[in-house]
């Protein structure tokens, strides 16, 4: 048995993700880890030293063959994203990078050395189709569509290093689509009927991407019907 090791557990995504894991019962344990969490599940994706410190607890036990980021920033209290470069500010475009891409590398950082250095093992992190430079025509959200270009391009390249240690390793970037969370709350008045999808759903959609995924597929970003989106 193998461990699962969920980051972002306390989001909608990312606890449905988890649920989903615990009723399948493949792993013999499933981390859940949050920044609002207290004592050994918490975890702080901006800090360095708190995801050695989560890396360090799941070391204890069963080796991880899957690790899921389902972190992310998009809005804040004060914060949204922007419409415009007038609408930039440097504070804000630094923490939607912390978030949205500097994180999830930290993470790999520390749980891929945990995995096996043989046999299939995923690590994954959410991302968005908004990141696709190719695919952008609309312009505006600067600092979210920049952040999640950074992680795929960090998806892309830790992929790289991950297959010289394991060759059977998979290492992806996944668009959920638009999810009934407080992420995507304030825009869901634009989603096409029947493209908002319940937590639940979703996390099925991402799990069953994941299980379809091989090898030549590390470093790509896919959507959640499996397609595999354009960078």
């Amino acid at each position: 048995m193998s461990a699962a090791v969920i980051i972002g557990a306390s989001g909608g995504i990312g606890g449905a993700i988890a649920d989903a894991l615990e009723e399948e019962g493949a792993f013999s344990i499933v981390h859940r880890f949050a920044r609002s969490s207290t004592g050994t599940g918490h975890i702080d994706i901006t800090d360095d030293a708190s995801v050695a410190n989560a890396a360090a607890f799941v070391s204890k036990g069963d080796a991880p063959t899957l690790v899921i980021v389902a972190t992310g920033i998009l809005h804040d209290a004060g914060n949204g994203p922007e419409k415009a470069l007038k609408d930039l500010d440097a504070a804000w475009l630094a923490q939607v990078y912390a978030v949205n891409a500097i994180g999830p590398a930290l993470v790999a950082k520390h749980f891929l050395p945990l995995m096996p250095r043989a046999g299939r093992t995923v690590f994954a992190a959410l991302s968005a189709r908004v990141g696709s430079i190719s695919d952008n025509r609309l312009g505006g959200w600067h600092g979210y569509r920049a952040s999640k270009a950074a992680l795929n391009q960090l998806i892309r390249t830790i992929s790289v290093e991950e297959r010289r240690r394991n060759s059977s390793s998979v290492v992806v970037a996944l668009h959920p689509g638009t999810v009934d969370t407080a992420l995507s709350k304030p825009f869901q008045g634009n989603v096409a009927p029947g493209h908002l999808f319940d937590t639940g759903r979703a996390a099925v959609q991402l799990l069953d991407v994941l299980d379809g995924l091989r090898p030549p597929d590390s470093g790509k970003l896919f959507a959640w019907d499996g397609v595999e989106v354009a960078p």
